[in-house]
């Protein structure tokens, strides 16, 4: 059996691609991903034995660009995403026997195209509640289209949301449908997302609440096990002292915040602690030659968070599941998209704190720490880790395996 796995966005959307497709090749399956070209992509994919089909440009690039996204110029940035994404699948899935989309909704459009010509079973995947329609959350809100202050009622945001999707990536996604013989879609989120969409979040993190309007298949996270051992440098700083605080903001590029790395580390130097420094797609770097600080490249977070104080990032979905399976306090500096909201739940869950705003300053990032840092919070961290589930790629692999095989016997 054939499996296409297709993405286009950050670690985020690859890395859980990456997990899945391992234990899919572990089943038996033949298995490629579709993901952006950026060299740590490959290097991710290529580390764990799974074949690359490069998509579209380097979404590095357009993340940390200085080129300013205005709502003029969004719909044609969508159509031709949805093009490129289109042609990268389309040339990666021949034989294949089914295709899985996650990313950015214009290149889950293209994927579920070729899909469609293909005729084989099409899955779309969300990595976070809070990208599906249900009664009991609002949506996020999409690129430079802010939802309204005055509306409160979450179907209201849900049916406002329907009508961004349509205007903002209808368009384009249209234009490319009829360009290849396929109908124009009248609902374009639920086309993208389909009647029946799969949850790659964790239970306890992440839960779907019910009633839901959506049948929505929860499989838990899909994690990828990482088996390198830290540097030997980052080994030798870890013993000569205690455990220090990591500060990373992962693929968010802080534009908004220039001096981040100068408030981070003030902030943890005033709880009396050292500090890791993460350079990520913010290239931060130290401020000093203090020896209570080290600055680290792309690491095990696997390894590596189990032996910190605390844990500062942005809220992705991975950090955040990474920092919680470790046990290990945090506090969120949500910048985009799901990242309020995990920032929500570990707030919520007792594991950390919420920062207040994309924009940390010495004071507020030194009250989040003050939180984190509560021996409290160690341990209902320490208690919570216990509860997070480590199978959600098996049980998607499975699924999946055991879906296209009722279809092939049809």
């Amino acid at each position: 059996m054939r499996v296409l796995l297709s993405t286009y966005g950050s670690r985020g959307d690859v890395q859980p691609m990456a997990g899945l497709a391992v234990r899919l090749r572990e089943l038996g399956a033949q298995v490629r991903v579709c993901a952006p070209s950026d060299e740590e992509f490959a290097k991710l994919l290529a580390g764990v034995g799974v074949e690359l089909a490069p998509a579209a440009a380097p979404v590095r690039t357009l993340v940390t660009g200085t080129t300013p996204m205005t709502p003029e110029g969004l719909p044609q940035r969508a159509a031709a995403l949805v093009a490129a994404q289109y042609e990268a699948v389309a040339a990666a899935a021949e034989g294949c026997d089914a295709v899985v989309a996650t990313g950015l909704v214009p290149a889950v459009a293209g994927a579920r195209s070729v899909a469609e010509e293909l005729g084989v079973p099409f899955v779309y995947v969300a990595c976070f509640p809070t990208m599906l329609p249900s009664p009991h959350h609002a949506p996020h809100p999409l690129p430079l289209w802010p939802l309204p202050p005055d509306t409160t009622d979450n179907r209201a945001l849900w049916e406002l949301n329907a009508h961004s999707f349509n205007a903002l990536y209808g368009p384009g996604i249209n234009a490319h449908r009829m360009s290849i013989g396929r109908p124009a879609v009248d609902d374009v989120r639920r086309h993208v997302f389909t009647d029946r969409p799969w949850l790659a979040a964790d239970p306890v993190l992440g839960p779907w609440p019910q009633p839901s309007d959506l049948d929505v298949v929860q499989t838990g996270a899909w994690l990828l096990p990482d088996e390198r051992p830290l540097p030997a440098e980052l080994e030798a700083f870890l013993a000569a002292g205690e455990p220090p605080v990591y500060v990373g903001f992962g693929s968010m590029p802080m534009h908004g915040s220039k001096d981040v790395a100068q408030v981070a580390i003030e902030a943890v130097r005033a709880q009396g602690r050292r500090a890791i420094v993460a350079r990520g797609w913010a290239d931060l770097g130290l401020i000093d030659a203090g020896d209570d600080c080290f600055a680290v490249g792309e690491v095990n977070q696997q390894a590596l968070f189990g032996r910190v104080a605390a844990v500062v990032h942005h809220g992705g979905a991975g950090t955040t599941t990474t920092a919680a399976r470790a046990g290990a306090p945090q506090v969120v500096v949500p910048q985009i998209v799901d990242q309020p909201y995990w920032a929500d739940r570990v707030a919520r869950l007792g594991i950390g704190a919420a920062h207040d705003g994309p924009t940390p300053t010495l004071a507020s990032l030194s009250a989040a720490l003050e939180t984190a840092l509560d021996p409290e919070t160690r341990v209902r961290a320490t208690a919570v880790a216990d509860t997070i589930r480590t199978d959600g790629a098996t049980v998607a692999a499975r699924l999946l395996l055991d879906t296209v095989s009722r279809e092939l016997m049809q």
